[in-house]
């Protein structure tokens, strides 16, 4: 149905764009792949049915970027739960769901997580990016995450087209609390009934309490086209 000259009139202004990392961006890289470049790095390697079994039990276990955990084991629940607010927390989490697995290889596992070798970009990632760039709209990523991403941003090759990066172990606040959004507005400079937060999680769509509009992603194969396109037809 066409939109009504009065819903035309009354859309608020999109002058900044809050962009969400995992699932938004980028994709980590397939499980097999994963579990077989880990072994490699360790001088190991894995025949590919051994490297499937392997993959499918550390996926359950809980992979960074890949689902929730089956089940957090006790010893781990105190880091799970930290694990987007600090560093340490981060790494205890995901190595230790992977030592359940397999311990040697757990350390492995997870400094694939840190490499832009282990992640793949949707096709309209950096196309986007650069048309909010040309068209001078400020652009800030606002992820839940463990680590800093802006040397594997770099690596990825769009470090230079997003203006801030708020990270909630830096900010001590996670999505979707409304105050890691309030941050990155004020990042900015924009008053966030002017902002448009772009995701593909609930956490993300957490951004409406704090006066953004939301744009949620379905979920797209890694590398694919992920409809990024389409916040450029709401500026």
């Amino acid at each position: 149905m066409p939109e009504s000259d009065e819903s035309l009139t009354s859309r608020r202004p999109i002058e900044a764009v809050l962009l969400d990392f995992h699932g938004t961006l980028a994709q980590v890289e397939d499980p097999v792949r994963w579990v077989t470049l880990a072994a490699r790095s360790m001088g190991t390697t894995l025949e590919r049915g051994k490297a499937t079994v392997l993959a499918d039990r550390l996926t359950t276990a809980g992979r960074a970027g890949g689902p929730r955990p089956h089940r957090v084991p006790a010893h781990l629940a105190e880091v799970w739960a930290d694990r987007d607010l600090s560093v340490e927390a981060h790494r205890a989490c995901f190595t230790g769901l992977a030592a359940t697995v397999d311990g040697s290889l757990a350390p492995a596992l997870y400094d694939r997580l840190l490499l832009a070798d282990g992640w793949e970009l949707y096709a309209d990632t950096v196309p986007t990016l650069r048309a909010l760039r040309a068209a001078g709209v400020p652009v800030a990523v606002v992820s839940n995450i463990g680590f800093d991403l802006r040397a594997l941003a770099a690596d990825l090759g769009f470090a230079d087209l997003v203006d801030e990066f708020v990270l909630s172990y830096e900010v001590g606040r996670t999505k979707p609390d409304p105050a890691i959004f309030w941050r990155a507005c004020a990042a900015l400079r924009v008053d966030p009934e002017r902002a448009l937060m772009v995701g593909d999680t609930p956490a993300d769509a957490g951004a409406a309490a704090a006066g953004c509009s939301v744009l949620v992603l379905p979920e797209s194969a890694p590398g694919k086209l992920h409809g990024l396109g389409g916040i450029l037809r709401l500026l």
